[in-house]
């Protein structure tokens, strides 16, 4: 219709005697098309479920044992009698999801939120859950129960290919070797892709994934980062969310599943009894649609000399093309601009102490490297609330998530305005200077920094286990068993045994204890946070303290003495440490009246 109304007036200018009234028409038309022919709308999903009833089985499609409820919809069996070996599905049948277009080869960016809960017999773990996407309509493959999680019916080693590709969320609350789940505990988020055996997954504290849990799941589709967010709801209103969990992987949707896709939740149990209910589900999509196609061409009556209203109307397009053209050119510069002066800000922000830049004697390459400031600002959302990882003396930790290498996880520790001071950027620099340097598995590895904008920010790699004392003395932190505190403090031991007496100078770390402990994957250790430590020569051992730095309880009581600093001192530290291990109590916590 556009295009037939473009059409058509430009008939009418062609044909048109008068003209004056030729070139006013001409105008008119031109004017137009440049306001008028614009773009398809981006190709969309989007729906909002914030409950469930049986009213919805229009547009949501259940398969296998799932079925609605009231308020929400059971995934798998809930009914009376044997619920064991169940499976089943629940997916938006109203229409599929166009993932990526066949024709510009360009693939959707997605996000969707929902809030479900996971309830059985803790003595007897079912299998879990997940958020799938897979051809449409959804199609509930035969006998795919136990650790399949209603996905897929093959072999654990098997890929599904053509119509059975899938990519999934999983949330799994039983550790099956069969599928290499992580060992550590029962529950675990895992990214999979037409295979059990997840391409990236995330350790939780066991019995974890139960009772409230709220998800969002977003797709980017410059990066190809799929980023899974859990939170953890503590009471059944759903207001305390005080955990959260992060997972992030690059996947190539459009190689993954078809260009049609079907959205949807499934979730099976094995010989133990598991409930899985979707509370609430909202989803959207956008793919922007191909080019359009180039405007018709202006129809012309028979080359006649151009009356003046023709020449008037030429000149004002033109001279409205030049004002443009200025204005996106001084556009352009003034960003220009503004974006080499945040660079020169950056590059020439330096201390007022008039000592030379220590970043400067770090070798480069495969070393640590300086990060733009704006580069971590998006790695963290601006610095987003639900991205912080704890807080210190020193400022905060933040989750964040690299663009290159293809979605890192890191941990990025920003050091507040009031210690961007003299002592905080000397913490800062101490801390670059000292484990840069560093090489060794029990160390937490700095991949770089950044002291633009006056902030003073350092990028590690994050540890998904966080730190020892959450363990210890944390409310929802994973019991550890006495080999992996063994483990832990062996690994602990090792990496002192490397800073005292293995590397070229001799590290004195002064400030150990549980809450610099980081604990990888599968809890191992590793020691950070350099910001009071202090290289000295292996025959003298010793430093003299202008302060006294570390913490209370952890702190050596001859180092207030002397004022000296030593390999003794650290390992005082360590053997404080040790005992909170062994006993699970600080080393300043105070004694209930009941005990001895």
């Amino acid at each position: 219709m556009l295009s037939a109304a473009k059409k058509s007036l430009c008939i009418e200018d062609a044909s048109s005697p008068a003209p004056g009234m030729a070139g006013f028409s001409t105008t008119t038309c031109v004017l137009f098309i440049i306001f008028f022919y614009l773009p398809a709308p981006a190709v969309s999903l989007s729906f909002n479920y914030s409950t469930f009833s049986s009213a919805d089985q229009n547009d949501i499609k259940i398969e296998g044992d799932a079925s609605f409820s009231v308020g929400w919809i059971d995934i798998s069996a809930n009914r009376f009698g044997n619920i064991d070996y169940s499976n089943g599905r629940a997916s938006y049948n109203a229409r599929p999801m166009l993932l990526w277009d066949k024709a510009t080869g360009e693939v959707a960016s997605f996000t969707t939120r929902f809030s479900f809960a996971i309830s059985g017999d803790i003595n007897s773990k079912g299998q879990g859950m997940a958020f799938f996407l897979a051809a449409y309509p959804s199609s509930l493959p035969a006998r795919c129960i136990d650790y399949n999680l209603a996905l897929t019916n093959q072999s654990a080693d098997a890929v599904a290919s053509g119509d059975s590709r899938f990519v999934a969320v999983e949330f799994d609350t039983y550790n099956n070797t069969v599928v290499s789940d992580p060992r550590e505990t029962y529950d675990h988020i895992g990214i999979d892709i037409s295979s059990l055996r997840s391409v990236s997954t995330l350790t939780l504290p066991s019995f974890e994934l139960t009772d409230n849990l709220t998800v969002m799941i977003e797709y980017d589709n410059v990066s190809s980062i799929l980023a899974v967010t859990v939170w953890v709801d503590d009471d059944r209103s759903g207001q305390a969310r005080d955990r959260n969990y992060s997972l992030r992987s690059k996947v190539d949707l459009k190689s993954a599943l078809p260009e049609q896709v079907s959205v949807g939740f499934s979730a099976s149990t094995s010989n133990a009894i598991e409930l899985h209910q979707l509370r609430s589900w909202s989803f959207s999509s956008s793919l922007e649609p191909p080019p359009p196609p180039p405007p018709p061409p202006v129809a012309t009556s028979s080359p006649s000399r151009p009356g003046p209203g023709v020449i008037a109307g030429a000149a004002a397009g033109a001279t409205l093309f030049l004002v443009l053209l200025f204005a996106a050119t001084a556009a352009l510069v003034v960003r220009r601009r503004h974006r080499q002066k945040i660079v020169e800000t950056e590059e020439h922000y330096t201390d007022s102490e008039g000592e030379g830049d220590p970043m400067m004697e770090i070798e480069m390459g495969t070393g640590p490297r300086r990060f733009p400031y704006q580069e971590l600002v998006e790695a963290t959302r601006n610095f987003a609330a639900e991205e912080k990882l704890g807080q210190g003396g020193f400022g905060a930790v933040y989750r964040g998530y690299l663009r290159e290498p293809s979605g890192l996880a890191v941990a990025i520790k920003r050091f507040s305005k009031h210690e961007s001071s003299l002592q905080g950027r000397r913490e800062y620099k101490s801390e670059i200077k000292v484990i840069s340097r560093l090489r060794h598995q029990n160390l937490v590895q700095l991949l770089g920094w950044c002291h633009g904008r006056e902030e003073l920010l350092l990028v590690y790699e994050l540890m998904p286990n966080r730190s020892l004392d959450i363990h210890l003395h944390g409310k929802h932190g994973t019991f550890l068993t006495w080999p992996m505190r063994m483990k832990i403090l062996l690994e602990l031991g090792s990496a002192l045994l490397y800073l005292h007496e293995e590397w070229e100078q001799c590290v004195l770390h002064r400030d150990i204890k549980p809450s610099n402990v980081m604990l990888d994957e599968s809890f191992g250790a590793k020691l950070g946070d350099f910001g009071l430590a202090r290289l000295v020569d292996h025959a003298a051992g010793t430093q003299t303290m202008t302060a006294v730095s570390g913490t209370p309880g952890y702190l050596d009581p001859q180092c207030i003495v002397t004022g000296r600093a030593s390999t003794e001192s650290d390992m005082y530290s360590f053997g404080m440490v040790l005992l909170e291990v062994a006993c699970g109590r600080k080393p300043m916590s105070m004694i209930p009246s009941d005990e001895d």
